[in-house]
């Protein structure tokens, strides 16, 4: 994978008036940008290569953790009933 780096901070509006520019930027350049709103930053522009890494990482995490309660499971940790974490977190 090539080096990427953040090149840049830009306005929304700027980036709405050189769209093509930062997408080939980020597509073909491997940059970074970061686009501002009111001089706080919003969002990023990357190119696909970090999305896919990031996406790989966090797939590695949720195997490393579901691992470690199936590890736990198998242990004779106690476990709690779905419909109470639900309720727990308000979702049930």
């Amino acid at each position: 994978m090539a080096k990427t780096t953040i090149k840049e901070h830009i306005s929304t509006v700027e980036a709405r008036n050189r769209f093509s520019e930062v997408i080939n930027r980020a597509a073909f350049g491997k940059q970074r940008i970061i686009l501002t709103r009111r001089g706080k930053d919003l969002v990023a522009v990357v190119p696909l290569e970090d999305v896919e890494l990031l996406e790989s990482l966090a797939d590695q995490l949720d195997i490393k953790l579901a691992d470690a309660v199936k590890k736990n499971i198998e242990a004779g940790e106690p476990t709690i009933p779905l419909d109470e974490v639900a309720k727990a977190w308000g979702i049930g």
